[in-house]
């Protein structure tokens, strides 16, 4: 089913205020265009990746090799989204750096492999 913005309509549950590039546990979602079902496929009650879902969990690797002070807790590829529970240990601003980074490089490979 794909997802329909005028039929489900979600509230933020953030906490108002909060200044979230300080250090902590943030829980992190990144949901691919549209929804779709760009990462593989659940088979058997199993995610199986495909290239796209490869690509995703190793740059999320990738992540805490080039940021130190970020620790990776449990995560997980779907077919059209991403969890991860991260846990900032260092300065102001990394988390947000360390996300940015994450979707430039896996937005950057999906316009190479499919939109060109």
């Amino acid at each position: 089913m794909r997802y329909n913005p005028d039929i489900r309509h979600r509230r933020s549950i953030r906490l108002q205020g909060y200044d979230r590039s300080q250090a902590g546990a943030y829980f992190v979602t990144r949901c691919a265009q549209h929804r779709e079902r760009l990462f593989g496929e659940i088979v058997n009650g199993e995610m199986r990746f495909n290239e796209a879902g490869e690509m995703v969990a190793d740059d999320w690797m990738k992540t805490a090799e080039i940021h130190n002070e970020i620790e990776l807790e449990q995560w997980m590829v779907m077919p059209n989204h991403f969890h991860a529970i991260l846990v900032i240990a260092g300065g102001r601003g990394t988390a947000h750096r360390a996300h940015l980074e994450f979707r430039e490089t896996t937005t950057e490979y999906a316009k190479e492999a499919w939109m060109v």
